[in-house]
C-alpha cells in the first residue's frame, strides 16, 4: 500500500493549476474531491470560514479567492456551466486550516500548505535580497559618477555635495531631506538610509541619479544652484511618474526587516558555511 503522506502530498502537486502568466492556484472543486467532502455545499461552509480568516489578517480577499465558472463534461458530449473558485496557495492553507481536524487527510492538508507556504516566502525574501543587494551596489557606481558630474557643475566640496544630495531627495521625498527621511525610518544615528531601503525604493534612487547624471552632463548645466534645482526637478519628476503609474510614494514604502549590511553578513557567512556557490 503506497504512503498514505506521499500521496496526499503528490495530489495537491498534481493538483495544481498555473494561468497563462505563471501564477499558480488550485480550483475549489479540486481541492474539496482531496479533502475528502462529498457535498460542495459544505465543502464552500470552510471556504467562507477560510476568507473571514483571510479578511481578518488584513489581506484583500479577492487576491486569493477569485469566483469563476467553467465547462465540465457530464456524459455523452453534453457539457454544463458549474460555479468554481481559484485559489491561491495561502487560500487554500486557510481552507485546511479551517477544515474537519477528525480527517487525517486535513492535517495532511495542513502540514503541505503551511511547509510549501512557508518555502514560497523564504523563497521571495531570498529574491528581494538579492535585488536590494544588486540595486544599491549599482546605485553606488552611478553615485560616482553623479558626484562627478556634479563637481564638473561647480558643487566642488563635500558641504556643497550633501546640499545637492539633500535637493534631490527632496524632489522625489515631497519635501523630506535626508535628515527627514532618516528620522521617518526611525534609524539610529549612526545608521544610513541607503542600508535600509527596500528594492522598490532603490529603484526609485536609482533613477533619480542615473537621470541627473545625465541631465547635467548633457545640457552642460553650470553653478551650484543651477545643479541643485537640476536634482530637485529630477527627483520631483521621478516622483510624479510614480504618481502617474499608481505605485507607493517612496517616504510610505515598509522599511525591510534586514539592513544591506545584514543581509551582505549573511550571504558571507553562508559562503564559509558552503551552503551555497
Amino acid at each position: 500500500m503506497p504512503d498514505i503522506e506521499q500521496y496526499s502530498k503528490d495530489n495537491f502537486e498534481k493538483a495544481k493549476k498555473h494561468t497563462q502568466d505563471g501564477v499558480e492556484f488550485w480550483y475549489a472543486r479540486d481541492l474539496k474531491d482531496l479533502l475528502e467532502y462529498e457535498q460542495w455545499r459544505n465543502f464552500l461552509q470552510v471556504v467562507e470560514k477560510a476568507k473571514e480568516s483571510c479578511k481578518n489578517a488584513k489581506n484583500e480577499v479577492g487576491d486569493h479567492f477569485a469566483d469563476v465558472s467553467k465547462m465540465v463534461d457530464i456524459g455523452s458530449e453534453a457539457k454544463r456551466n458549474i460555479d468554481d473558485i481559484m485559489l491561491s496557495r495561502y487560500a487554500c492553507y486557510l481552507i485546511v486550516q479551517n477544515g474537519d481536524p477528525k480527517k487525517k487527510i486535513i492535517a495532511l492538508g495542513q502540514t503541505y500548505f503551511a511547509v510549501k507556504t512557508r518555502e514560497r516566502e523564504n523563497d521571495e525574501a531570498f529574491i528581494e535580497d538579492k535585488k536590494r543587494c544588486a540595486i544599491r551596489n549599482e546605485l553606488k557606481n552611478h553615485n560616482k559618477s553623479l558626484a562627478e558630474a556634479a563637481n564638473m557643475s561647480g558643487i566642488d566640496n563635500p558641504k556643497d555635495y550633501a546640499i545637492f544630495q539633500n535637493k534631490g531627495y527632496q524632489g522625489l521625498y515631497n519635501g523630506l531631506g535626508v535628515k527627514d527621511i532618516h528620522k521617518r525610518k526611525g534609524l539610529d544615528i549612526n545608521q544610513k538610509i541607503l542600508d535600509h531601503m527596500g528594492s522598490t525604493e532603490f529603484a526609485a534612487n536609482l533613477f533619480r541619479a542615473t537621470q541627473t547624471d545625465d541631465k547635467l552632463r548633457r545640457e552642460n548645466i553650470r553653478g551650484k544652484e543651477n545643479a541643485n534645482k537640476t536634482h530637485f526637478v529630477v527627483g520631483k519628476k521621478v516622483r510624479q511618474t510614480i504618481k502617474e503609474l499608481g505605485g507607493t510614494m517612496p517616504e510610505d514604502l515598509d522599511m525591510p526587516e534586514k539592513s544591506i549590511k545584514e543581509i551582505e553578513e549573511k550571504h558571507k557567512k553562508r559562503l564559509l558555511q558552503g551552503e551555497i556557490g
